[in-house]
């Protein structure tokens, strides 16, 4: 395993109790990094910070659907650490699986709520504190269904793709301060969010990769390490895949 320098590295994750987001702590913690778990579970995450160490993690009950208490949040880490170095965006879920006919209007809006317009209310609410400090590590957690869009999961694949672009304009907008901000398209993982699907949907995902596996919570971590990091000095505004080979563009 690379061991990348995040010593002293001050880190927020979103939904960072479980899959995605708790691999990716696991990795900053394992790098130097101080980490605050963002999550709406309070009993797993309890749990995810025991097992995290409590020297340098913690959590925090924070609804990202709300700008004011995502504001109100950043603001308590800023006081207590003096900094916010690195911003990771992994809360979402999946949603219906059914057409675009047939999609409940309010599962919509639930879904685009929570996996596009909490990715910008965080991004809106931490980027003065790295401009302030003329540094900071945006990582987005999209997915390859943003690329391709995946049948049956219109809300899923169109709130992944808003993150792209949401991703690609904010890269640009800050590419003249020490401010990096990238996303990551996986494809489907071993975690909870899988358990969400229906076996047909599953199996047509699986089919679509060319590895004919699940991607691993630690690969994605891995990648997202890296991109939280100070090596990571030039890319900015990109997209990086980890779908087994899936993408084509």
């Amino acid at each position: 395993m690379i061991d990348f320098n995040l010593k002293n590295r001050v880190a927020v994750i979103t939904g960072g109790a479980q899959g995605f987001g708790f691999a990716i702590a696991k990795r900053f913690i394992a790098s130097g990094a101080n980490v605050i778990i963002w999550d709406i579970n309070e009993e797993i995450s309890i749990n995810a910070v025991k097992e995290l160490g409590l020297e340098r993690s913690e959590y925090k009950i924070v609804d990202v659907r709300s700008y004011e208490n995502v504001s109100k949040s950043l603001e308590d880490v800023e006081k207590k650490y003096g900094k916010i170095d690195i911003f990771i965006n992994n809360a979402g879920i999946s949603g219906l699986n059914t057409t675009v006919e047939k999609y409940p209007l309010e599962e919509w809006l639930k879904i685009i709520n929570l996996n596009l317009n909490s990715v910008f209310y965080c991004c809106k609410a931490v980027v003065p504190y790295m401009v302030k400090n003329n540094y900071g590590r945006i990582v987005n957690i999209s997915s390859i269904a943003g690329k391709e869009g995946n049948p049956n999961a219109c809300a899923y694949s169109s709130s992944k793709a808003g993150v792209i672009g949401l991703t690609k304009s904010l890269g640009k907008e800050l590419a003249l301060n020490n401010i990096a901000v990238n996303c990551v398209t996986p494809a489907v993982a071993k975690t909870k969010i899988i358990e969400q699907q229906t076996k047909e949907f599953t199996k047509y995902i699986l089919s679509k990769i060319p590895r004919n596996r699940f991607a691993e919570v630690e690969e994605l971590a891995s990648l997202v390490t890296w991109l939280s990091s100070e090596e990571n000095s030039f890319s900015t505004a990109a997209v990086f895949d980890l779908s087994g080979g899936r993408a084509t563009y």
